[in-house]
């Protein structure tokens, strides 16, 4: 067995998790996932509201692209991963202007870190970013904590840090309170 390295392959845009079966099926038809342990798609979790409910729904980070760690010194499995529906080709050497001798290129290994820390960090993380981030004077409803059914305006965001500074009222007197992005919801 040769070595496993990361390569990135490009596939229809919209239909990755379509391309990303097709491609696991293909190989355990053959017999060759030793040569490809593994087919990922790199997601994040983001939270989106939707009639005035909070949801979870995952975004492709690379749309029409998929990641997998192969050996591709086997000159059958470039092959059967090419042919696989939905999948374009490899991400390889534009340099080159015989299209036809294009060897897959693999990702640095600083570049597979990064991908996967974005991954696990996906899968870890308990606050997600919002599609739509709040904006300072939009009224908001406090949902979870000890100011659970307060409502109150948004005076500061801190987008790095996911956390909200709303001005509620508190018996009868405005306060200031730090929320994250997952303790509130827009009013509407």
């Amino acid at each position: 067995m040769g070595e496993l390295k990361w390569y990135v392959v490009r596939s229809v845009s919209g239909q990755e998790k379509k391309a990303k079966n097709y491609l696991e099926t293909e190989l355990g038809r053959h017999n060759l996932t030793e040569l490809v342990p593994q087919v990922l798609i790199p997601v994040e979790k983001v939270f989106e509201m939707r009639n005035g409910k909070k949801r979870v729904r995952e975004r492709n980070l690379y749309p029409g692209y998929i990641i997998i760690h192969a050996d591709l010194g086997h000159g059958e499995v470039d092959h059967i991963i090419t042919s696989t529906p939905g999948v374009i080709g490899f991400l390889g050497d534009k340099d080159k202007k015989d299209a036809a001798n294009n060897k897959p290129v693999p990702l640095h290994i600083t570049e597979v870190n990064r991908i996967l820390g974005i991954v696990d960090e996906a899968e870890q993380q308990t606050t997600a970013t919002l599609d739509k981030p709040y904006v300072v004077g939009e009224l908001v409803k406090v949902v979870d904590g000890p100011f659970n059914g307060f409502s109150g305006n948004v005076d500061e965001v801190f987008e790095e840090r996911k956390k909200l500074n709303v001005v509620v009222k508190i018996f009868g007197r405005s306060q200031p309170v730090e929320l994250s992005y997952t303790q509130v919801e827009k009013e509407v």
